[in-house]
This record gives C-alpha cells, sequence and structure tokens, in this order.
C-alpha cells in the first residue's frame, strides 16, 4: 500500500498523470508476463495491474476475455499471480495491483489470499464486482496485512456511492471511463471530462481513469484532469499480435505511445 500512496503523492507533486498498465497473468506464459512487466516499466509505466485470470470477466471486453481465457487453458492459476510477483519484486518496487473479481478470491480464502499477496510483494487490490459497502470482511483482511483495497467509479455512480468508494479505496480510485466493458476505443465519451473534473472535486483520493484508453491523444485529453490513466485492452492485444519472444517489446512501445506524441504531432508543437 505504501508503494502506490507514494507514487500518486509523487505524481502530485510533479504535476504528472502517470500511467498503470493492466496485464493477464499468464498470457502468454508466466514467465513471459514477469518480463512484459519489466518492459513496461522500463517503457514509461508507473504502476502495474496483475490480471487474475477468471473465467467469466462480465467487466471485460472481447480481448481480455480471450487473454483470460488463454491463461486459464494453460493453467494459470492465483499462486502463479503470485509467483509473478515475487519475480518482479526481485529486480523492481514498482506499485503492483492484483485486478479480480471477488470470485477467485473467495475462492482462494480472504485471509489465505492477504497472507500470500503480502508475502509476493503485492501492494493493493482492485475489486471489479464488489461494492465498497459488501467488502468490509476482505478490507480488513488487507489492512490487517497493510495491504489497501481500489473500488470503481462509473458515469453513472450516485452521490452516495461516489463518497462511499472514496472512504472505501486506498491510494486511489479507478473511475471507468464509460458504460460497457472494457477495450479499446478510438474516441473518448466527449463528456468524460467535465464529469472528471466534478467527481475529482468530491473525492479526497487521487483518480484513475481506465477503461478505452489507447492512444496518445487521449492521454493528451486527460492528463490534466485525472491523477493517472488505466491501460488494459491495447497492451493485451499488442501482447498477442505476434510470437511469444517479442510480447515484451510490443507491450513497451503501447506504453511508449500513449506516452510520447507521435513525430508528426511533436514536430508540429510548438516550443515551450
Amino acid at each position: 500500500m505504501h508503494r502506490v500512496d507514494a507514487l500518486f503523492k509523487r505524481l502530485r507533486r510533479r504535476k504528472r498523470c502517470g500511467l498503470i498498465a493492466y496485464v493477464t497473468c499468464g498470457d502468454p506464459s508466466v514467465e513471459e508476463t514477469v518480463r512484459i512487466i519489466e518492459e513496461l516499466e522500463r517503457a514509461g509505466a508507473d504502476a502495474i495491474e496483475l490480471g487474475i485470470p477468471f473465467s467469466d470477466p462480465i467487466a471485460d471486453g472481447p480481448v481480455i476475455q480471450a487473454a483470460a481465457h488463454r491463461a486459464l487453458q494453460r493453467g494459470t492459476r492465483t499462486p502463479d499471480v503470485f509467483a509473478i510477483a515475487r519475480a518482479v519484486r526481485e529486480k523492481s518496487q514498482i506499485p503492483l495491483i492484483a485486478f479480480s473479481y471477488l470470485n477467485p478470491i473467495a475462492r482462494y480464502g480472504a485471509e489465505r489470499f492477504a497472507d500470500e499477496a503480502k508475502a509476493a510483494g503485492i501492494d493493493s487490490l482492485l475489486l471489479t464486482d464488489l461494492p465498497p459497502e459488501d467488502g468490509s470482511e476482505l478490507r480488513d483482511a488487507l489492512h490487517a496485512r497493510d495491504l489497501g483495497t481500489v473500488f470503481l467509479l462509473a458515469p453513472t455512480s450516485t452521490d452516495a456511492r461516489i463518497r462511499s468508494v472514496d472512504r472505501a479505496s486506498d491510494g486511489f480510485v479507478y473511475y471507468v471511463s464509460t458504460t460497457g466493458v472494457t477495450g479499446t476505443r478510438r474516441d473518448l465519451d466527449p463528456a468524460l471530462i467535465t464529469r472528471l473534473d466534478e467527481i475529482r472535486k468530491r473525492l479526497r483520493k487521487p483518480i484513475a481513469v481506465g477503461f478505452g484508453i489507447s492512444r496518445h491523444e487521449h492521454y493528451a485529453m486527460l492528463r490534466d484532469h485525472c491523477d493517472a490513466i488505466v491501460v488494459g485492452s491495447a497492451i493485451v492485444r499488442a501482447i498477442v499480435e505476434g510470437d511469444a519472444e517479442g510480447a515484451a517489446g510490443r507491450a513497451g512501445d503501447v506504453v511508449r505511445g500513449i506516452l510520447n506524441p507521435p513525430p508528426a504531432a511533436a514536430a508540429a508543437s510548438p516550443p515551450s
């Protein structure tokens, strides 16, 4: 949890919008996932979401659903996610946020999950389908081991839900940019900036925005209105579009392409 807190304090101090990169653990393999994470950090990612493969990922679009299916077919299970985290921790202190649905955690056992997540060097758990008012038992297990919890806000969230998620989340709040499932989009919702500015005024915690972010233009549009963006489907798609040996390089290129303007756009920008 302290690594996540420190990250967002650093981003605010530097007045910079961070980038959180999502990977589906075990796709294309456990070993390659570690190399992908290392390359994502080199490319400029500030934190990593470790997607725990699940057979019924209702909030995910077809790209991440397919990645979860491939990982499960290859035998990836929750202990493999911890193995990935331990391998990353041998070389890096980048914040690691486990990304999961409730079912895998409930089946594993909250206390057991919290024990092993802490030992592996994971910092927080983001649950996509657990309302904060129903998560006290799991939060207690995580907090007892100095692990954080992160909850979601959506465009349809009420004022009461905004307050509840802000209280229950540790480190930051995850804001879903649109209704629907994950997946890359060419254009973001034109009303997103207005909603973000309104919600940000009501939050005490930093806010990260995800779902559909895949281009430098999205980052440029959002960076003055949130504390971090989350990139998932674009990375997962790049990983599978080619041989496993080149997966890390392709994933890193996605992050570099989002953070850095294309050469033509950079050349057209006036000097600062």
